[in-house]
């Protein structure tokens, strides 16, 4: 077999655009990760751009300590959750929901309700987890009206959970209860979508020689005659891009209400417009275009590097 075959990485597979923008998270995992931690473990935001940050380096043992840098960041728009339901799990085992009863007009449009509803004290069914369906005030922004919706765990105890839904169940949940300056988050989302690519751009096979037949584009065989087919693990052309990614361990350079400190240019974030609502700085770049819903929770892995910086935000480049 030619080596030209064995391009690309297989980890994720198959590589074609997903069903869904906002992925499904394995939130034990991140319970395991992070122990004292209670509410959410996740967030809906909105990407807006890129801009630099000027800020103060407090980093011990840093090369720039106590010095003014300038560093990349990511801006995103935070806009308030709510709850739309509640599920019960019993060993990883879905044994019952309980819909809210004040749920926006806008989404009342998107989600097919039941006509009878269930109340919080008539569930009986033995649980031994709680998580929540929450969904985004995107009709705060200048994005859309339609909300984002996905499954957020909970974290602390089985009280703790229970306490945290009935103190939230008519209220709104703010980013800030979420997680704080100068903590470490995961990003994850989709990448942009860029259709149709040759096996060159998708999987990084070497140009043939110029004077190749039937192009340099291209493997040099797409295999053997028997078995008589295309083999799954041979690079030719298809969809590249829409994939779910993770950024891990991207840290909270500032995070504020845009009322008390408006960090919007004068003619609004390029491709986006300006901020409504709350906002949040992210070290560095997340994926996918401007507008793109993404889904920020718990650090799954803390690095000691990273979880030591600390920054002191100054203004926005």
């Amino acid at each position: 077999m030619s080596a030209t075959l064995k391009h690309g990485s297989w980890q994720y597979w198959p590589r074609k655009r997903v069903d869904k923008f906002l992925p499904s998270v394995n939130w034990g995992a991140l319970i395991h990760s992070n122990p004292g931690k209670k509410g959410v473990l996740g967030f809906i935001v909105y990407k807006v751009g890129m801009k630099s940050a000027y800020i103060k380096d407090l980093t011990l043992d840093s090369l720039s300590k106590d010095k003014n840098i300038t560093i990349p960041v990511s801006v995103l728009e935070t806009p308030p959750m709510k709850i739309f339901s509640v599920r019960f799990y019993k060993n990883n085992t879905n044994v019952g929901e309980i819909l809210n009863e004040n749920i926006d007009k806008e989404l009342k449009k998107v989600v097919k309700l039941p006509k009878t509803k269930k109340k919080w004290e008539e569930f009986k069914k033995e649980f031994n987890d709680i998580k929540i369906i929450a969904y985004s005030q995107a009709k705060k922004t200048d994005i859309k009206k339609t909300p984002d919706m996905t499954e957020i765990g909970l974290g602390g105890s089985l009280d703790d959970k229970k306490e945290f839904i009935r103190s939230h169940m008519d209220k709104e949940i703010m980013f800030s209860e979420f997680t704080g300056k100068n903590e470490l988050v995961d990003v994850r989302g989709l990448t942009k979508g860029k259709g149709l690519s040759g096996p060159v751009k998708r999987f990084g096979v070497e140009l043939r020689f110029h004077k190749s037949e039937k192009g340099q584009r291209g493997p040099g065989s797409l295999g053997p005659w028997h078995p008589a087919r295309v083999t799954y693990h041979t690079p030719i052309g298809g969809q590249l891009g829409m994939f779910t990614r993770v950024h891990y361990n991207q840290k909270v350079v500032d995070l504020g209400k845009i009322s008390e400190k408006n960090i919007n240019p004068k003619s609004g974030f390029e491709s986006y417009g300006e901020i409504k609502t709350d906002y949040v700085l992210v070290e560095g770049s997340v994926q996918g275009p401007c507008k793109r819903q993404l889904l920020v929770t718990m650090p799954l892995r803390k690095t000691k590097k990273q979880d030591k910086e600390k920054y002191n935000f100054i203004e926005l480049r």
